[in-house]
């Protein structure tokens, strides 16, 4: 009896295997969508607002990324997950911390969050380093820049940038939210207000 169930197992009808690769396609499918969904509902404003609306969200609705003359928008995830496909998964699973540190309470406050913000900023301005600024460069490219449109200062500080292969975060800092408190920073960046411009 185990010898003629071990050959019906060895040897599965046709119609059997083809259920099977059926069924395996469609769940891969649905499961691939589902998981898809799932990570797009993480990249909208209202999943981030869920945690940060008293400490981040407000400062961003004060910035010109989000409200602005031409009507364009960028929101939380434009500037903070990737569009790849790789660095975005790697953002996520970072991101993942981020989500159990505000769940165990070590973010959950505002007062907590001021306390972290300059550790959380630093990590988000060497990661934007790392990538120059890639996110940024999705919607801003000194290419397609139009110096002669720009404000003098802003058109010198473009030209020199990009002649000297800088990135931009490295001169636009705070430039959605509030700068953390920088009186003892060792690096060579000072601000000269706490406050985004």
């Amino acid at each position: 009896m185990i010898k003629r169930f071990w050959q019906w197992f060895r040897s599965p009808s046709k119609i059997g295997i083809g259920f099977l690769i059926l069924v395996s396609a469609l769940g891969g499918i649905l499961f691939w969508g589902g998981f898809n969904v799932a990570l797009e509902h993480t990249n909208t404003e209202e999943f981030c607002s869920s945690c940060h609306m008293n400490d981040v969200v407000p400062e961003y609705r004060a910035s010109a990324h989000y409200s602005n003359r031409s009507g364009v928008k960028a929101i939380c995830s434009d500037c903070h997950v990737p569009h790849e496909f790789i660095p975005k998964w790697a953002r996520k699973i970072e991101a993942a911390k981020e989500v159990f540190a505000h769940y165990t309470g070590k973010v959950d406050t505002k007062e907590k969050f001021e306390t972290h913000r300059l550790a959380m900023a630093e990590r988000e301005w060497a990661r934007l380093k790392a990538n120059n600024s890639q996110e940024c460069r999705n919607c801003h490219n000194f290419a397609d820049m139009d110096f002669t449109q720009q404000k003098n200062v802003a058109a010198k500080m473009h030209a020199m940038a990009e002649k000297e292969g800088k990135t931009c975060i490295d001169c636009h800092k705070g430039i959605a939210h509030n700068l953390p408190h920088m009186k003892n920073v060792e690096s060579g960046f000072k601000p000269k207000s706490q406050t985004a411009q």
